[in-house]
């Protein structure tokens, strides 16, 4: 039978693979069935405070399994669940809470005080207070949903300062996720290490393959990241074998050259995306892992539910050529514009538009900004169609696969040249091995400046001999600043606002 909600595919799950391991965090596990029961005694209390379908539901909870029960318990009771970041200020919170306005909100005795403190008349459901006890009643409100329904809603930064809320349909994400599922032979065999945030769009692949394919997710404590040759040490404990990180995870560990004496026989692929992979030191993971490793490239922003256009690696890459970003996945079409908004020819550079059943709903509640980057297809005279405009900027190459340029808002003019930060940042990570690095564009000095992280101090007369090697003199940066550790976002990217404020202070 078709299914066209997300709660049939977890059932369904539930059925196959009732005793087998759903989900670990670091305090406790469950079972798929012990996952289902918790969600129905969280479906139960949403439903007794609104028995409407389609509302927000806030998760105030840190990354654990009472989060994985809570949005499905938000799914089972047809509603969209809506993580926050227990890490946020409580401004931040308080400002995304009044834009969401949420049929409720669950968390726990530990952050129900910063509820308290936003000031606001939402029902609270608190997992500590629950009865465990409690009956099971009707939790069928899911059989209303359609496809098109919401499934979840991601905030993402707003330039005003209030958050964008991202509103994400089962339809994208069924589509996604058997798409991933087929491309990547995913089973019940898999073991999945999850390095990304709830609120990180990246999660979306890690949760719902567990969901939909019996595969167990392994939340791995965020202290692992910090000290990553105790990551490398859980992977092995726990036999995980799927990876999908950010790409300053895995630089990090090659920095450091642990899998020269830590190996990880058992993980069989390698995923990631959110940054640029550097070719260095993904050449450093394909040199220590096994031979059979799937190692791929996945890019997508959040408004297109995670990724859309991927690239799969099973062998060395060239350390001095940018990697592809790849072809587009099944059921989605790429349009790369020039600024008359013609297609690109091959070469060309040009802005990267999206459409297909994997474009977001828009944002909620706002319906200005939702109109300014899910715009009427221009090569589309006939009917309505929407697609997503990115901001990124990429060219096709003869091999049919996208390169990626960098952002429209990260491109700078120098001396009359057009200048892309992101293409100095590669080479300097193409000829350094043991430092990370950002670039960005001092305008009150009219300079490039390169903050890196690196154990040791290196010259400037080191940094400009080699960077002549690989880069034209307009591009070289003029300002080094050493950094102990380059400041990161909570989805483990590195941070660009807080480099901005450091070049400036």
């Amino acid at each position: 039978m078709i299914k066209i909600n997300l709660i049939e595919y977890f059932e369904n799950t539930v059925d196959s693979f009732p005793d087998k391991l759903a989900v670990v965090d670091g305090h406790s596990q469950l079972t798929f069935e012990e996952l289902k029961q918790k969600a129905q005694l969280i479906s139960n209390q949403i439903s007794k405070r609104s028995n409407s379908i389609n509302r927000p539901v806030a998760i105030y909870l840190p990354k654990s399994n009472d989060a994985i029960g809570s949005f499905i318990g938000t799914l089972y009771s047809g509603n969209i669940y809506t993580p926050l970041d227990t890490k946020n200020p409580v401004p931040r919170i308080e400002a995304i809470l009044k834009a969401l306005k949420p049929s409720c909100i669950i968390t726990n005795d530990k952050f129900i005080s910063n509820i308290n403190k936003c000031n606001l008349d939402i029902d609270i459901i608190n997992l500590d207070k629950l009865d465990q006890e409690e009956n099971i009643g009707d939790c069928s409100n899911f059989r209303k949903c359609i496809d098109t329904d919401p499934a979840y809603i991601l905030h993402t930064s707003g330039s005003t300062g209030v958050p964008k809320g991202v509103v994400i349909s089962h339809l994208s994400i069924i589509d996604y996720i058997n798409w991933v599922a087929d491309t990547f032979d995913i089973t019940e065999n898999e073991r999945i290490g999850n390095q990304t945030p709830f609120i990180f769009d990246m999660s979306t692949l890690d949760i719902y393959l567990m969901i939909f394919k019996g595969a167990t997710l392994y939340l791995i404590p965020e202290q692992k990241f910090i000290f990553p040759a105790t990551l490398l040490d859980y992977i092995n404990e726990n036999k995980i074998n799927f990876l999908f990180w950010v790409p300053s995870v895995y630089v990090n560990i090659a920095n450091l050259r642990l899998l020269d004496s830590i190996k990880i026989p058992l993980v069989k692929k390698v995923l990631y995306g959110g940054e640029v992979m550097p070719p260095k030191h993904l050449n450093y993971w394909i040199d220590n892992l096994e031979k059979n490793v799937i190692y791929g490239n996945m890019y997508g922003p959040t408004e297109i539910t995670g990724t859309c256009v991927y690239h799969i690696v099973t062998d060395k890459v060239n350390e001095h050529e940018s990697l592809p970003i790849g072809k587009p996945c099944r059921n989605t079409d790429i349009l790369v514009l020039n600024e008359k908004d013609e297609l690109c020819k091959v070469g060309e550079k040009g802005e990267l538009c999206v459409r297909g059943s994997s474009l977001a709903l828009g944002y909620w509640n706002n319906l200005e900004k939702t109109n300014k980057v899910f715009v009427q297809n221009p090569l589309n005279n006939s009917v309505p169609e929407r697609i997503y405009r990115t901001g990124d900027i990429v060219y096709l190459d003869e091999n049919g696969e996208y390169k990626y340029i960098g952002r429209k808002d990260f491109q700078i003019k120098l001396q009359g040249y057009r200048i892309d930060l992101g293409e100095i940042e590669h080479h300097i990570l193409s000829v350094f091995d043991t430092i990370n690095a950002g670039v960005f564009f001092d305008k009150a000095k009219n300079e490039i400046v390169l903050l890196y992280e690196s154990k040791n101090e290196i010259s400037v007369k080191e940094f400009r001999i080699k960077l002549a090697k690989v880069l034209s003199k307009h591009m070289i940066p003029t300002k080094y600043v050493k950094m102990e550790v380059l400041p990161k976002s909570t989805t483990g990217k590195i941070d660009r606002a807080l480099l901005n404020k450091n070049i400036n202070t």
